[in-house]
């Protein structure tokens, strides 16, 4: 999914310490046109950027495809970043410059590595009257953000008990672990809980956590966290409890080890400078012509006829280098 505001923000991002769970509610952004699809942003915040390396969560949905006009992202740029992309209702259609053509469903996880340079669409297909879901991503450490790239596919059994059913999609959890291949340490599951139900998770201590509630209510750890809320806890636990009241409820937990770099990430693109930053939008820039895209750094999506998305225009002031 492409960040599509006209203004994005700048972030410079760093591990924050907690000391206890904290509630992040999210913001409502537009993905363009005047019948435009919205989302829920919960990550970056401007007093928390990361969980682990997950640098961008956006929840959307459910939304009638009728109304809303469902998904329709063009080509566009990334860099240095993987898009998680992970569904509750409907279908989307992936396209790459990497030669990757996929279907994204509910219960299956697509993970795009941008690497180096990559660019995607993203549409929903004409079977969809209802589309639900998020999309994630993941920072590259410095020492693979270049790195060539690639496109994963997984279908993760449901792990069931009394109350509960999880989808591991990236990482272990309850004894079952992903196949698919991150350049850091992360956990991503899907847990659905029925009303009543407490389950208490062995979790790595050294890791951070965000737990999205896609709906019900939750309790993480003694704290409540209600539909869209994103609740962080801060590592140092080797248990995460978590309990629903009358109702059912839908999560996604997230994870990982702090960071521990400094990123500049804006618009599609996570870097280290604004020099960088501005190279790249530079290089996509000069990929667009009056008849579509033409060969460079992020190739072209195969078999996609949609006209490119440019890249807005950059701040008048410098974009904050790493610290």
């Amino acid at each position: 999914m492409s960040n599509l505001e006209d203004r994005p923000d700048e972030v410079e991002c760093t591990a924050t310490a907690a000391s206890d769970v904290e509630i992040m509610t999210p913001r409502d952004v537009p993905l363009g046109g005047p019948r435009a699809m919205r989302v829920r942003r919960t990550l970056p915040q401007r007093h928390r950027s990361l969980i682990g390396a997950w640098c961008f969560v956006d929840h959307y949905g459910p939304d009638e495809v009728a109304d809303s006009g469902g998904m329709k992202v063009a080509p566009h740029p990334h860099t240095g970043l993987q898009t998680v992309s992970w569904l509750f209702t409907g279908e989307i259609e992936h396209r790459d410059s990497a030669g990757n053509h996929a279907m994204v469903r509910p219960g299956e996880v697509n993970l795009m590595t941008a690497g180096r340079g990559i660019s995607h669409s993203e549409v929903s297909t004409a079977a969809t009257s209802t589309l639900h879901g998020a999309q994630l991503w993941v920072a590259l450490p410095d020492a693979h953000r270049h790195t060539d790239p690639g496109f994963t596919h997984h279908a993760p059994t449901p792990v069931t008990g009394t109350g509960w059913e999880v989808r591991v999609f990236l990482g272990s959890l309850l004894g079952d672990t992903s196949p698919v291949p991150t350049y850091s340490p992360l956990l991503g599951a899907e847990l659905l809980l029925e009303p009543g139900t407490a389950l208490t998770l062995d979790v790595d201590a050294t890791y951070e956590h965000g737990v999205l509630v896609d709906s019900g209510v939750v309790g993480v750890d003694g704290t409540d966290a209600k539909k869209d809320d994103l609740a962080y806890v801060p590592p140092g636990r080797s248990t995460l409890a978590l309990r629903t009241y009358d109702a059912p409820a839908r999560l996604l937990l997230l994870g990982g080890p702090p960071f521990g770099e400094s990123i500049v990430m804006w618009w599609n693109f996570v870097g280290r400078s604004h020099d960088e930053i501005a190279g790249y939008r530079t290089e996509w820039q000069g990929q667009i012509t009056d008849t579509g895209l033409v060969e460079g750094r992020f190739g072209i999506p195969v078999g996609d006829e949609l006209p490119p998305i440019p890249a807005p225009p950059l701040p008048n002031a410098r974009l904050k280098e790493r610290r």
